[in-house]
């Protein structure tokens, strides 16, 4: 499979074993420049496996992943300063300070004007006030402001995200949603996202790829998906897939 044109990410035949467990088998999929793609499924369909490999994190069994038109197997060293991810299940050092943390994670971006880029990302952020306090001391909503603050640092022309707005206020987690839709106009980023929050996915994303035990087993806009399955929400729609029924007309 060639790779679409304008696609950001390219993955053909990946496969990913842990002994003898298949965690990842014999997908493919492409994602194309600007959009937001959502990957579904219950836990342990592998969709954070597929992002760990995304990321250059695993290696994969076998198969081919392409990200900006690197091979990742081979050539990630050379796409990683164009990328970043957040999830609100990695911690960034407690001990630190939110203003030590992205010091740090700007260094290993190799940044330059640093300070002044911590500077613009805290102040679009609104953590500019607790700058100087440490990581523990903050609440669940402002650590994820700080983790989608080091995401953003250098820029990336893909984000990836894991559960981006768990464990959040319905208040914060809108914000962030607004935040990463602005983004991306603004910026022309991709985005992929892994979330159990069907309104989140239909309200942000273009496309969703279902996965169910290591396979993904349909995708499509949410509206296709939700005409495809007779359902009004696409919560619905992901229980029919996580249950293994094809139509919503047998619940």
């Amino acid at each position: 499979m060639m790779p679409e044109p304008s696609s950001v990410i390219s993955v053909e035949d990946l496969t990913k074993h842990f002994g003898t467990v298949v965690a990842v088998d014999g997908i493919s999929f492409d994602i194309a420049k600007g959009s937001t793609t959502a990957l579904l499924g219950g836990n342990g369909a592998g969709k954070t496996t597929t992002i760990s490999i995304l990321l250059g994190l695993l290696l994969p069994t076998s198969g081919r992943v392409a990200v900006l038109d690197e091979d990742m197997l081979h050539h990630r060293h050379r796409v990683l300063g164009r990328m970043n991810f957040s999830s609100p299940y990695v911690d960034l050092p407690q001990r630190l300070t939110v203003r030590e943390n992205l010091t740090v994670y700007g260094h290993l971006y190799r940044l330059s004007e640093l300070g002044e880029r911590i500077e613009t990302v805290a102040r679009d952020l609104d953590i500019a006030q607790f700058l100087s306090r440490p990581t523990r001391n903050l609440s669940a909503g402002q650590k994820t402001r700080v983790a989608l603050a080091k995401a953003l640092l250098n820029e990336p022309e893909l984000l990836l995200f894991d559960e981006p707005t768990a464990s959040l206020d319905p208040d914060t987690g809108d914000w962030v949603r607004s935040y990463l839709e602005a983004y991306r106009e603004r910026s022309g980023a991709t985005i992929l996202l892994a979330s159990h929050n069907m309104g989140e996915v239909e309200r942000l994303c273009d496309m969703v790829l279902m996965m169910r035990e290591g396979k993904i087993v349909d995708k499509g806009s949410p509206a296709e998906l939700l005409h495809r399955y007779g359902r009004r929400t696409l919560e619905e729609v992901f229980l029919d897939i996580a249950r293994n029924r094809r139509t919503g007309s047998d619940g």
